[in-house]
């Protein structure tokens, strides 16, 4: 996977709420970042994660296809 990617897809989590990507050590209120999840809503929390990154990965490759045709037609 390319950085571009890593990268992309890293914003896209963020940006869904499903990684925080706050300074842990300078929050004054760290039970915010706790909750607990039964088996059940980990496994369904891992299932959408999963489904939601294979379709920014997809999203990626489309607008990286794009580009690269975009280029050509200007070259």
């Amino acid at each position: 996977m390319s950085l571009g990617k890593v990268n992309y897809c890293l914003n896209k989590l963020i940006e869904k709420g499903l990684i925080k990507a706050n300074n842990f050590r300078q929050s004054s209120n760290k039970k915010s970042y706790v909750y607990l999840l039964t088996l059940k809503g980990i496994e369904e929390k891992r299932r959408l994660t999963i489904s939601f990154l294979q379709h920014k990965m997809e999203e990626y490759e489309r607008l990286e296809l794009e580009i690269s045709q975009l280029q050509q037609e200007i070259a």
